[in-house]
């Protein structure tokens, strides 16, 4: 009894010592979440049924399928197996119609179109007016195929040029701008307005100097008898001299009018607006 209660109180101090979690399977953990390993796949994971589905190929559309199909078996262009390559079509395109019927819609739509020439080869060729070779079915299919792959390699040697902002990018070089003054450029223009602006400012500051100069009246009196001696007739305006200056100018007109005044001479006019003229007074003997 005593040996019986000892096997049985090892066994429940072993079980107690086993770690709980899900059963070891050859100590090789199937995953790992927040870095603690995973034995066995959880019962309440949920995973979508398009998470496990890896696509090798990634194909642009209809054309591009085609074209693939034909270059990986290296088929000839030029007279495609029709039946072949319609069959390896039709699964990729029942792959996608699974998972994309919109994405699929334009894949379906080369399908008729293969189904359609492998159709019309199975019939006896129609005879052409003149004795001309009817036209092989296949003919717009592999236009269209080699137009294609023309447009696909120039697409792709562009691509291989290097692309500013992809393979390379533009050098920036900061230079000091304390170490070498730049002076700003001056413009004609910039020059005209700024002496503009100094024919302003010296307008503004204008000096207007008078200086006092003494004139006599008698002595211009006296100048204005002596060119008139000797004529008969002196020019009204021939009596004034502009360059002497204006005080000058207004002491000759008084110094006349002193002389009409004093009947010493006669200022006449012929008639209105008319010319004025200037002589001696005349004194009979």
């Amino acid at each position: 009894m005593t040996q019986t209660a000892q096997h049985v109180g090892e066994s429940d101090t072993a079980l107690s010592l086993q770690p709980a979690g899900p059963e070891v399977v050859d100590h090789v953990a199937v995953a790992r979440l927040y870095g603690e390993p995973l034995f066995a796949m959880p019962q309440d994971l949920y995973i979508p049924p398009d998470a496990l589905e890896v696509f090798l190929e990634a194909f642009e559309g209809p054309l591009d399928l085609l074209l693939y199909l034909i270059r990986k078996q290296n088929f000839n262009i030029l007279d495609i197996p029709m039946l072949s390559v319609t069959k390896q079509y039709l699964v990729y395109v029942d792959q996608i119609r699974k998972r994309n019927l919109e994405l699929a819609a334009e894949y379906l739509l080369m399908a008729a179109m293969l189904i359609e020439i492998k159709s019309r080869m199975l019939l006896p060729p129609k005879k052409v007016a003149g004795g001309e070779e009817a036209e092989d079915p296949r003919a717009e299919l592999v236009r269209r195929l080699i137009e294609y792959e023309q447009m696909k390699l120039a697409a792709a040697r562009l691509n291989a040029i290097p692309q500013f902002g992809r393979d390379f990018l533009k050098a920036e070089v900061f230079i000091e701008q304390a170490l070498k003054p730049r002076f700003p450029e001056v413009q004609l223009a910039d020059l005209q307005e700024a002496w503009r602006d100094i024919l302003r400012r010296a307008k503004l500051v204008q000096h207007h100097k008078i200086s006092r100069a003494e004139l006599s009246v008698r002595e211009h009196m006296s100048m204005v008898l002596k060119r008139l001696q000797g004529k008969r007739f002196v020019g009204f305006e021939d009596l004034f001299d502009p360059a002497s200056g204006a005080p000058v100018l207004v002491v000759t007109f008084i110094a006349l009018l002193e002389l009409a005044k004093e009947t010493l001479i006669e200022i006449t006019q012929a008639e209105a607006f008319a010319p004025i003229y200037v002589r001696l007074a005349y004194t009979p003997n």
